[in-house]
């Protein structure tokens, strides 16, 4: 059975005061639940403190983004081996925010992908597509191209190590993210059911394994009806994971569907 998966990016935003409280309390609310996973992806510089806030709990820490290189003269950039030595276990790749703003590609997206692999972290791979793409009838096309970027650089032994670091893949509809607007629980299922059936393709077990979650305004509101879908392992969030009542709401609907889950498949 796959664990339901929370994590929470939280962007370009936090100082060290209220990063401390933010930690704390999220660390305090998630304590007890025990029946999903959960990471908070924070901004590089703050890496440190997030270590030091959450070794010896529930929660994972990890990185937005990483480079396809060990070391370089790449001013700005960080190295794979830069989040492992700091304790990160996870990656957010190929976000909308870095295609759009930064000008990364699905080439570019699957060289880090690749990079993260063989560092050991487990990349957490976006796909997505716009309004405008999403009201033309494409979002299956774009989806799948930019999956078929990162599969078509995997051999089968890259396959098999992308599968022991239990890769991620996150579906963000761009037109959902930080607008307010949401897929419908069933939209969700019907794209993470296309990208579990497209991963089979290339090895039935890895799709019945890998974690596919959903990203754009999931909200305390939501967050249950669509982690009750089949194909939806949880949730990235963005705004909401600012807000510490709101982002343990949201891991309390992931626990509490994978605990039901959990009852349903004893019983």
């Amino acid at each position: 059975m796959r664990r339901n998966l929370v994590i929470g990016n939280w962007k370009m935003h936090g100082d060290i005061q209220r990063n401390q409280l933010l930690l704390e309390k999220i660390v305090d609310g998630l304590r007890e639940l025990n029946h999903a996973d959960y990471v908070v992806c924070v901004p590089n510089i703050y890496i440190f403190q997030a270590r030091a806030l959450l070794e010896n709990t529930n929660i994972a820490w990890g990185g937005q983004n990483v480079n396809q290189f060990e070391e370089g003269a790449f001013t700005g950039a960080i190295a794979p081996h830069m989040l492992t030595d700091l304790g990160c276990t996870y990656v957010i790749l190929g976000h909308s925010e870095r295609r759009n703003l930064f000008f990364e590609t699905n080439l570019t997206a699957a060289a880090r992908f690749d990079a993260a692999i063989r560092a050991g972290l487990t990349p957490v791979f976006c796909v997505g597509e716009t309004l405008e793409e999403h009201e033309a009838g494409l979002t299956e096309v774009i989806v799948a191209s930019q999956m078929d970027a990162v599969m078509a650089t995997l051999s089968d032994a890259d396959f098999a190590k992308a599968m022991a670091v239990n890769m991620v893949f996150a579906y963000e509809p761009v037109w959902a993210i930080g607008t307010g607007k949401t897929a419908t629980p069933q939209q969700a299922q019907s794209v993470h059911q296309f990208i579990r059936h497209r991963i089979a393709r290339r090895n039935p077990d890895a799709a019945a394994k890998v974690r596919i979650i959903y990203g754009g305004s999931v909200k305390a509101h939501n967050a249950a009806d669509l982690f009750a879908m089949p194909d939806v392992d949880g949730g990235l969030i963005g705004g909401a994971s600012l807000l510490a009542d709101e982002f343990i709401a949201i891991c309390q609907a992931a626990n509490s569907v994978a605990s039901s889950t959990c009852l349903m498949e004893l019983t």
